[in-house]
């Protein structure tokens, strides 16, 4: 379900981040929401695109985002840093959240890397308003890059832990350190780029299933760029028998669309978990950064997955 929003401030956190403020029209109180959650924004040049809510769940008044400009995207930051203003209205999809707490666990760690910081800082407020024990790292290059750092250590006295790289990750947080043993029923949550989030799931492969949760803000580029050992292969639609090839320099999500078919997406990297569809059969190639590996078994993701080779994909379309 859609929602109109209105923007009712615009903050400069850091020299390319811009907070946004969102609120009903009318001052009514807004769809709630829990800590990890995002909102789908209909943006101005025609595409939908997800932000993180930052702020304490509790509020019912408003909505908080940031957004990182980002030069070399798709567009999507850049609108926002340069078209949307105090007073304009927007489409929103109501809170959604597939990054969401384990409030059972008895100890959480909160990792962020970058702008993966804003969904961290609504996990944080939430369990300190639960009273919860938790841990929180955040990972930038440097510190006039860390946005919020400075608000987050008098917010959370004595237990934000600023880990300031210089652009050499080898000098950064010890993922391995701080990840080796788990805490009692403990939980780890990252969001950030692909290899922090690559590190914690690295390190945490002992870890019993379900108690390791992360969230990708971007995709890997090298895992979403075509390679130059992809090769064409057929997928069939099982519910219409039709069947298609895909090129070597084409995704499934290219060649539905080509063929009219409304899958609807957003990221286009495999990292939001929107444009999923059932596998019937096949070996798939799994390239996305948001399925489980149970999920891998019966879903495929369109914009970045392919077949193995030698393999036809059996779709449920």
């Amino acid at each position: 379900m859609s929602i109109k929003l209105e923007v009712t401030r615009v903050t400069d956190a850091t020299a390319r981040i811009k907070v946004y403020e969102l609120a009903d029209p009318a001052g009514a109180p807004l769809p709630p929401f829990t800590a990890g959650a995002h909102l789908d924004l209909e943006l101005g040049m025609g595409e939908e695109r997800s932000y993180s809510l930052m702020n304490d769940p509790r509020e019912t008044h408003r909505y908080e985002i940031a957004v990182q400009r980002e030069i070399d995207s798709r567009g999507g930051s850049v609108w926002m840093h340069d078209a949307l203003k105090v007073g304009d209205i927007i489409t929103s999809s109501e809170p959604l959240n597939n990054f969401s707490l384990n409030e059972a666990g008895e100890h959480h760690t909160l990792i962020a890397g970058g702008i993966g910081i804003t969904p961290i800082i609504g996990m944080a407020r939430r369990l300190a308003a639960t009273g919860s024990a938790f841990d929180f790292h955040y990972c930038a290059r440097s510190r006039d890059v860390a946005a919020f750092a400075e608000a987050l250590d008098q917010e959370f006295p004595g237990r934000l832990q600023l880990h300031l790289d210089g652009g050499d990750p080898s000098k950064g947080l010890d993922v391995k350190a701080l990840l080796q043993e788990r805490p009692a029923a403990g939980h780890v949550y990252v969001c950030g780029p692909a290899g922090l989030i690559r590190a914690v799931r690295e390190t945490t492969g002992h870890w019993p299933k379900g108690s390791v949760h992360y969230e990708l803000f971007r995709g890997a580029e090298d895992d979403t760029a075509p390679r130059s050992t992809d090769t064409p292969f057929e997928i069939v639609l099982q519910r219409s028998g039709k069947q298609f090839t895909v090129p070597a320099d084409k995704s499934i999500l290219d060649v539905l669309k080509g063929e009219g078919y409304r899958i609807k997406t957003l990221c286009k990297e495999g990292v939001c978990g929107t444009c999923r569809i059932g596998l019937i059969s096949g070996v798939a190639d799994h390239r996305d950064d948001v399925l489980t590996d149970d999920e891998r078994e019966t879903v495929i993701q369109v914009c970045v997955s392919r077949a193995m080779p030698g393999e036809t994909l059996v779709l449920d379309l």
